[in-house]
């Protein structure tokens, strides 16, 4: 019981909870408690994407959730794609909380801009085709409007599960739900902080084989990231959706890390 950890996991856009259906049992067999969560507007949650208005309103079950742990717990933070930034926003509410955090070809905001200058270079470097049959929409809010997107079955499949197994693209073309970067409020959202955010150990987990989060703009966000990432490991032939396609790959790193962290 000892060497038991508690890793909470954070879904990409688009995505929620259910994305990490492989990872949670192969964690708890391994003697760990797993806490999959769907953010706003995501998975099983009731809202709608379109109701979210900031991206603290959109990471608010991770925050809910780190709020209510006991007051010496800590936590295995786990986020994918998306994800990275809300483990960002915890790390810099929480980092007490938090014995690390693992971005897996995840989002890894730095110190020294907005929050959203990553996901500004991520958009400058995909090019117009990858995006395929995705779905674009925007929807007013007061004092603007802000968009959404939903990727296509055809983007999913030669863009993002490339290389998943076909039933688990079946699954996520049945299950995603539109989705936001918040882009313009997290523009406006103040630098995260060396004192919170950079104090908490960071591990990355490049995926090889991306054709979403390039492993080209993986490795700059690391050394974007300056001394922030403490360890990089590697998984040759991940599409994005490593869950799906090299699970027991990701199940490793994550063992890994809890054996290296406490």
């Amino acid at each position: 019981m000892d060497q038991m950890k508690h890793f909470v996991l954070v879904h990409g856009a688009c995505h929620g909870a259910w994305c990490w259906y492989k990872i949670k049992p192969l964690l708890e067999a391994a003697g760990h408690r797993v806490t999959m969560l769907d953010m706003g507007g995501a998975g099983v949650n009731r809202r709608a994407i379109q109701e979210v208005e900031s991206f603290e309103e959109y990471s608010e079950p991770l925050l809910k959730t780190m709020a209510c742990l006991g007051p010496n717990e800590k936590v295995i933070l786990v986020g994918h794609s998306f994800g990275g930034m809300s483990l960002a926003l915890a790390m810099e509410n929480f980092p007490h909380k938090i014995s690390a955090s693992v971005f897996i070809t995840a989002f890894v905001p730095d110190t020294h801009h907005p929050p959203s200058y990553v996901l500004e270079q991520f958009l400058e470097s995909l090019p117009r085709e990858f995006w395929m049959d995705t779905e674009f929409g925007e929807n007013r809010e007061d004092g603007g409007s802000s968009s959404w997107f939903l990727f296509g079955p055809k983007c999913m499949a030669n863009k993002i599960y490339q290389f998943s197994p076909t039933e688990d693209q079946a699954l996520g073309s049945s299950l995603v739900r539109p989705a936001k970067l918040f882009i313009e409020n997290l523009g406006k959202a103040e630098k995260f902080t060396e004192e919170n955010y950079g104090s908490v150990k960071k591990v990355y987990v490049i995926c090889g084989e991306d054709r979403t989060i390039s492993k080209q703009l993986q490795k700059w966000m690391i050394q974007n990231s300056g001394k922030g990432i403490q360890n990089v490991m590697e998984i040759d032939e991940a599409d994005h959706m490593a869950m799906f396609s090299k699970p027991l790959q990701v199940l490793q790193c994550l063992l890994q890390v809890a054996q290296s962290y406490t």
